[in-house]
């Protein structure tokens, strides 16, 4: 496990020798082929879900706490899931229900923009209505702003200046709903000799600023 999630594919190299994290699918050993908690279907994970929710979504109202869910990384084929496990919010239609089973402006998600572009045939294509139906809504709290070559099952993750989303558009996309909270590195490529990915976060971050300034002057 890399970051809490399956890797089931040979490193890729990148841009200068980088090498990137990737993931596929098809032909993936799930072994052992259940983890410690067992089968865990889709009925069983939403009634969880929904128990921590009613419980929680309340107090978090009462005190003013942003609760803010990162998606499952990286998304499944629906009725197979993982090792037993179906990750429920591992699609676009899991997130939506789950945004929905409490109504509270404190119930939404850390939009990993990287994570909910895995779960997209055409990520690229398909990324910036995605945005606009969470961000209209008032439920991206904070985003992780990463880009990834691919899609759904198959991808890689890149630099943020080299994958398939339109970076720059998606930043657009983000004000357009006016959101206003941060943009965030997340997931960058590893360099060798790049102690702690200081260089490659260094450049993630390089890389929004300077498209915030493009925003900024777009004013």
């Amino acid at each position: 496990m890399e970051r809490g999630r399956p890797v089931k594919a040979p490193a890729a190299k990148g841009r200068g020798g980088a090498t990137l994290s990737t993931f596929k699918y098809e032909g993936a050993k799930q072994d052992p082929p259940l983890t410690e908690a067992g089968p865990v279907p889709a009925d069983l994970y939403w009634e969880r879900i929904t128990y921590f929710l009613n419980k929680v979504i309340p107090v978090a109202n009462e005190e003013k706490v942003r609760m803010a869910c990162h998606p499952h990384d990286p998304g499944m084929p629906p009725g197979k899931g993982w090792r037993g496990v179906e990750t429920v919010l591992g699609s676009v239609d899991g997130l939506k229900k789950f945004v929905s089973i409490q109504e509270s402006p404190y119930h939404g998600l850390n939009f990993c923009q990287g994570t909910v572009s895995e779960m997209l045939v055409k990520p690229g294509r398909e990324i910036y209505d995605v945005i606009r139906w969470f961000g209209s809504r008032g439920k991206i709290f904070n985003v992780h702003f990463r880009n990834i070559k691919g899609g759904f099952l198959d991808f890689r993750e890149v630099h943020p200046d080299e994958g398939d989303v339109d970076m720059i558009k998606a930043a657009r996309t983000y004000k357009e709903v006016g959101y206003s909270g941060m943009l965030m590195p997340d997931h960058v490529p590893k360099i060798e000799g790049d102690t702690g990915g200081r260089q490659a976060f260094a450049f993630a971050f390089g890389y929004i600023r300077a498209i915030l300034q493009v925003l900024e002057s777009e004013a």
